[in-house]
């Protein structure tokens, strides 16, 4: 079985084929880099690019699968969460295509993409707890099936990698923030500036890097002649020790919370045996060496997939199709893309009467 992934639901227009055999026969990603001036996505700009590029997108993906549209045998698309005019135009192009060629429609939710590649990549199985961090989402779930999510904390304000951006941009590092700090940590003193782990102590498997931001931007106004952070004064050798701090601090408030959620996954179930992370934050290395000490330490599997699916792309979520396609959990072309869409909500049921099918 093959089926077709398409993502547009922020600044990256992608799209992929995968097999129920977890075969990449082909995949094409294009990252907007016109955002990076504004130091952030701008969504207007980005669901422009998506439309202008999709096309060619597509018809580079199938090329290099060596395939027809007509081979594959469903079309899924990110349908939200995300910015909701990217996320229109990929939903269109994957209904746009069932409805043509008479092929079956995906709505898959983008978390859901980020929270099952890791078992197209390695042999995952259910249940197991997920660390989800990207720069707009941070959570920690038990995953027990397609669909089938249960959140055991969350953010109550910033994501993890929003952070990173914000940190790096008060450093005038650029955008995105997170291969940029990773990389000047990699040259810092992680213990010379004392960071807070917001939440620590608040019993809970929440999250909070707001006020971690707002530590960070302290140090750096108190560089400057006049407390403001654009006049700061920063040595190379400040900088990179700024990150590593910073880094550090992140990095602790999610081992710190996830050891916590460790517990419960092991009371709600015995049987589970993997620890997985996904999203665009996975890709430091610095943070996935730790949650590696961490499941080591309790006895459970680290899996990661590779860091080039860290980020959004199209073969996250055509596997996560495909598994949805696997149960026959199938789309009416009247699905509406969502710009919210919590991972935990009740999951699409199969197609009724209306939908398209093989």
């Amino acid at each position: 079985m093959k089926v077709l992934g398409i993502e547009s639901s922020c600044d990256e227009t992608a799209a992929a084929i995968v097999t129920d055999q977890k075969e990449i026969l082909g995949e094409c990603v294009l990252t907007q880099l016109e955002h990076k001036i504004y130091g952030g996505v701008v969504p207007e700009i980005a669901a422009r690019s998506h439309l202008e590029h999709i096309d060619e997108i597509l018809e580079e993906t199938f090329k290099k699968a060596n395939l027809k549209p007509s081979d594959v045998d469903a079309i899924a698309a990110s349908a939200g969460p995300g910015l909701i005019g990217g996320v229109v135009i990929g939903v269109m192009a994957a209904k746009s295509l069932a409805l043509a060629l008479n092929k079956p429609f995906i709505a898959v939710n983008h978390l859901e993409g980020h929270a099952l590649a890791a078992r197209l990549t390695s042999d995952v199985a259910y249940p197991y707890l997920l660390l989800l961090v990207s720069g707009g989402h941070c959570q920690i779930l038990i995953v027990r099936g397609v669909g089938d999510f249960e959140r055991l904390g969350t953010t109550i304000d910033d994501a993890a990698g929003e952070a990173f951006d914000k940190v790096a941009k008060m450093l005038n590092l650029g955008y995105p923030g997170g291969p940029i700090i990773e990389k000047m940590a990699a040259l810092g003193d992680e213990n010379r500036f004392v960071l807070p782990r917001p939440l620590a102590n608040s019993g809970d498997c929440n999250l909070s890097f707001s006020g971690l931001k707002t530590a960070v931007r302290k140090i750096i106004e108190a560089y400057s002649p006049d407390n403001k952070i654009e006049h700061a004064i920063l040595r190379k050798r400040d900088v990179a020790d700024i990150c590593a701090s910073f880094q550090l601090a992140a990095t602790e408030s999610l081992t710190h919370k996830l050891q916590k959620a460790i517990n419960i996954f092991k009371q709600k179930c015995p049987q589970g045996k993997d620890l997985v992370v996904s999203g665009g934050v996975a890709a430091n290395t610095y943070l996935r060496q730790h949650l590696q000490d961490l499941a080591d330490k309790e006895g459970l599997v680290f899996s990661a997939p590779p860091i080039r699916f860290c980020t959004d792309n199209g073969v996250m979520i055509a596997w996560a199709g495909m598994e949805r396609a696997l149960k026959g959990l199938y789309n009416d072309l009247d699905f509406k893309p969502r710009p919210r869409w919590p991972l935990d909500a009740n999951a699409p049921k199969a197609a009724g009467a209306g939908g398209v099918k093989a």
